[in-house]
Formats: structure tokens, C-alpha cells, sequence
């Protein structure tokens, strides 16, 4: 299926992609699970971490990139030479968020979440558009922008859940980084989990996904 609508242009890159589905189908599911995946991967790439989670009645969508990429630059550059395409994918979150919404589930029972380049995409996302979400998962990601800009972001996150694991030495996203998101986000309201895993490569590993699966079952 395909959510946007708009036509697929050189100003709006991400129109007209393919949106992929696994699990319950949305209208009878009670949760739903929004994956992003990273750069050089697909939608089928990231819908593969729903084997690992077997949380029964829940949806998970993930949409695909055009050209298997968010935005072309590091995620540390300054916004404008990551455009049209952040704003493209930004775009595109939001009608996925909207749709699902639409479905009948409350922000309360979504999960926005992502790996890499997918994960800077969805903590971007959420920051600019606060909602008591059921968790925002951040696998090895962190808010974009050369410094951050909180003026591009909601000033009350109070009911949002966000995690972000990631390795120490992860040699595309800076340690830095996901302190100054995790900071931003509970200076927001927001209750956050970081975890950082010492040595550990650009991956996701068993205890994050433990903590996703066990925060699917509490929302029922």
C-alpha cells in the first residue's frame, strides 16, 4: 500500500513508496508498531525484528525509502543539506502516524521506532511532534542536526516513552549525541531509557529488543 497521496517529486522524494505489513491486520489489531529502517536497507529488512517480538494482536507497518535512504548526508549535518528528503521523510511519517490513528488506535498504543538512520528519523519525528506515545524506540540513533535546535521541537513530552540503546563506540552515531537527545527529551517530560552497550558494534542486540517486546505487552 501506499500512504501519501501527493506525487512523487524531486521537492517530495519519499511520495508514493511502498508501506509494508506483518501481524494483525490494523483495523483488529489493539497495537500497532511503525519501523523505519536504516540507509542501504528496505521495509522486509526491518519488518524482520516482528519474529523476534511475538506480541500477538499487533500491526506492524514499515515504510521503504526511496533509494533505501532517509536523507543522503550524516544525520550531524546541518539540516539543509539533508533537503528535501529529511522533510520528505518527516512528511511521510506523519501520514503513517495519521493513518493509524485514523484505525481506531490511540497514540498510547503506538510504537514509533527505528535502527540507524531509521531511528534518527523517528526520535526526530516524535521531538517535533509530541505524543503520549507508547514508546519511541531509538535503536543506535540520535535527533538530527549539526547542534540541535530546540525551537524545532514540542516543549512538553510528559507522557511519551522513548528508549535509546546504543554502542559506545558506534562508528556512525556519537555518544554525544544520544545524551543531548536523551537529555532534550527529559528535559521535555519524557520518560527515557538509555542504554549504551560498551564495544558493542553498529547493531541491535537482545536486550534491546527484550525491553520492545516486554513494552508491546504491557500496552494493551
Amino acid at each position: 500500500m501506499t500512504i501519501n497521496t501527493s506525487p512523487h517529486t524531486a521537492n517530495n522524494p519519499h511520495a508514493q513508496q511502498p508501506v509494508r505489513q506483518l501481524g494483525t491486520p490494523l483495523q483488529a489489531a489493539k497495537r500497532a508498531v511503525i519501523l523505519l529502517h536504516g540507509r542501504g536497507a528496505n521495509a522486509a529488512d526491518i519488518l524482520g525484528l516482528s519474529e523476534y517480538l511475538e506480541v500477538e494482536d499487533t500491526c506492524f507497518i514499515a515504510p521503504e525509502a526511496y533509494g533505501r535512504q532517509w536523507y543522503p548526508q550524516r544525520f550531524t549535518v546541518p539540516t539543509t543539506q539533508n533537503e528535501p528528503f529529511l522533510t520528505s521523510a518527516l512528511t511521510l511519517v506523519d501520514n503513517l502516524v495519521k493513518h493509524v490513528l485514523a484505525a481506531g488506535i490511540p497514540a498510547e498504543k503506538l510504537v514509533l521506532g527505528g535502527f540507524s538512520q531509521g531511528a534518527c528519523l523517528a526520535l526526530e519525528y516524535a521531538a517535533r511532534n509530541p505524543r503520549p506515545y507508547g514508546a519511541v524506540v531509538a535503536l543506535s540513533g540520535g535527533l538530527i542536526g549539526e547542534t540541535l535546535d530546540t525551537n524545532r521541537y514540542g516543549q512538553d513530552m510528559a507522557g511519551m516513552t522513548v528508549f535509546l540503546g546504543c554502542s559506545d563506540v558506534d562508528p556512525h552515531i556519537p555518544l554525544t549525541r544520544v545524551q543531548e537527545s536523551t537529555a532534550l527529551f527529559k528535559q521535555a517530560g519524557a520518560t527515557v531509557t538509555e542504554r549504551i552497550y560498551p564495544g558493542m558494534p553498529h547493531t541491535i542486540n537482545e536486550d534491546e529488543l527484550n525491553w520492545v517486546r516486554e513494552r508491546l505487552a504491557d500496552i494493551s
